[in-house]
């Protein structure tokens, strides 16, 4: 009997006839389950308010129920057998890759948040370039910190930095916000380990050298269009400095500073708590208000082992040096590949150049040279660190559901029918990804979801083209432009931007969204271009 059934040959896969497909078949069936599925999760996201990580689950299940998948196909068996659960398999192939890299990188941030690794390199940056060019220094700022720090908690960190120049000039808070703002939007949607481009790079499997490599060419140019931009309307639009912010955080401050005298007057050390108002202090004051634990941390950085202050911030080579390393050893694997033929010294290369390895590397080197060197207990490193990754359980869930969107669409035969549709539209596929993102982006307000999802829908239409690592890349890229096209009000970085910095609504989309559409369109001209050639 055994025998029989091993010889019994297996379908490679069921039919998938069933759902709509029974009333429309063949490709435009398959293509109207698509245009209704994509239409149902700007409907559950925008008009329900349903929770994006539901709405994307919800949205896979039905389309594949619609598409003819069977529920065997879509959740496996209960029993062990040799189905695979679709939803598992999408879920897990891209948060394997994904997660790893977000958890280190939200450390490793919140490690330079804390420490006043910012403050450094904002103070160092303003010192350098001077009060006139006090607009470029916010805007490198933003462009070096948003590497390794969430956009929202570059603002909450930053922000107290543009309302003092913005103060000490006389000049509207537009003329500073907003660079720092291009460079951490930039950074936040072309360059790992941000959640976006480390998902794209997930489910297209490029390497996260190209990526980076990738980003830097095609963001520079963005984010000098940008820049441009916000010199511009800073000059044609006041916007005052919002005083209740300021109050709050000279509040916060002379708490602090209260507090680190009344500590240092505790162990016999004198009492004058006037350097505790400056550099250091300001640190935990900031950090407490972005929600991600700082606060809890903030005991850490405002007392050394002995109770004493720590009395310097970090220089600005230390922060330099922790942002670099990963960068430089992901991209000296990416590239040892392509110059160095196999040996010992090309294998050990690609392991320290591993993004687990090499983010790994930087946070025990943040560890130490900004915590434990500087007076950090192991307790507070490892409290800011837990806290730290409070707020990424939304985001990889999110991403998690996009790469069962993107599966569930690839098995029921919907990826290869777009794929189909789109190649006889004859845009180029670079062009058709900004496309995509755009719409989903302006749609529904989400940039993390208008990636994942428009990454699902294009990474059919590349298959079985031998398209380069590289060329990958670009279409990453432009996916990541499309993301942050037209910032309004579906989405929370535009109300973010407006309340903390006291800009108007109106005023809001004069500025912030049209900067992030300038940024976007730069961004996606530069990808397409350079599509062409690579």
């Amino acid at each position: 009997m055994s025998s029989l059934l091993a010889a019994t040959p297996t379908p490679e896969a069921p039919p998938h006839t069933g759902g709509l497909l029974l009333l429309m078949d063949g490709t435009a069936g398959l293509l109207t389950v698509a245009a209704l599925g994509i239409v149902l999760l700007l409907v559950l996201i925008i008009k329900v308010r349903l929770q994006p990580f539901v709405a994307l689950l919800a949205v896979s299940i039905a389309v594949g129920l619609s598409a003819g998948l069977s529920v065997t196909e879509l959740f496996g068996t209960v029993q062990r057998s040799t189905s695979v659960s679709m939803i598992e398999s999408g879920m897990g192939g891209i948060l394997g890759h994904v997660a790893i890299i977000i958890g280190l990188g939200t450390m490793l941030g919140a490690i330079l948040e804390v420490s006043g690794g910012a403050e450094a390199l904002s103070a160092r940056l303003l010192n350098l370039f001077g009060e006139k060019r006090a607009p470029l220094a916010m805007g490198l700022t933003g462009l070096i910190f948003g590497i390794p720090v969430f956009f929202d908690v570059g603002i909450f960190v930053l922000a107290p930095i543009v309302y003092a120049a913005a103060k000490r000039s006389g000049k509207s808070i537009l003329l500073y916000c907003m660079p720092l703002l291009a460079g951490l939007s930039m950074t936040h949607a072309f360059l790992p380990p941000h959640p976006g481009p480390v998902a794209a790079a997930g489910l297209f499997k490029v390497d996260l050298g190209w990526v980076i490599l990738m980003g830097i060419i095609v963001g520079i140019p963005a984010v000098l269009a940008a820049w441009a931009y916000a010199a511009w309307i800073g000059k044609r639009l006041f916007v005052p400095v919002p005083q209740d912010m300021v109050e709050a955080a000279d509040e916060a401050k002379a708490a602090v500073a209260a507090e680190r005298a009344a500590r240092r007057a505790a162990v016999g050390g004198p009492t004058d708590g006037a350097t505790t108002t400056t550099g250091k202090s300001a640190v935990p004051a900031q950090s407490t208000s972005t929600g991600t634990g700082a606060g809890s941390g903030s005991v850490a950085v405002a007392e050394g082992p002995s109770g004493s202050p720590a009395e310097q911030p970090p220089s600005l080579s230390t922060v330099f040096l922790i942002i670099g390393t990963p960068l430089l050893l992901i991209l000296a694997a990416t590239f040892s590949s392509i110059a160095l033929d196999p040996s010992t010294f090309r294998s050990v290369i690609e392991f320290f150049g591993h993004p687990f390895v090499a983010l790994t590397i930087a946070l025990l080197m943040a560890y130490y040279l900004l915590g434990i060197r500087r007076g950090w207990s192991r307790k507070s490193l490892e409290t800011v660190s837990t806290a730290s990754l409070k707020p990424v359980g939304n985001i990889l869930l999110v991403v998690g559901a996009g790469g069962v969107f993107g599966a569930v669409l690839k098995g029921s035969g919907i990826a290869d029918a777009l794929a189909d549709t789109f190649n006889d539209v004859g845009l180029p596929v670079v062009v058709l990804a900004w496309l995509i993102s755009v719409v989903l982006r302006v749609a529904q307000g989400s940039a993390t979801v208008a990636i994942v999802t428009t990454a699902g829908i294009v990474v059919p239409l590349v298959e079985g083209q031998d398209l380069s690592q590289a060329h990958l890349a670009l279409i990453i890229m432009a996916i990541s432009a499309g993301s942050i096209f037209a910032s309004h009000v579906n989405d929370g970085g535009f109300w973010i931007v407006a309340k903390y910095f006291g800009i108007s609504e109106r005023d809001t989309l004069k500025s912030w969204t049209v900067l992030e559409t300038v940024l976007s369109v730069a961004g996606f001209a530069v990808a397409a271009l350079l599509s062409i050639f690579i």
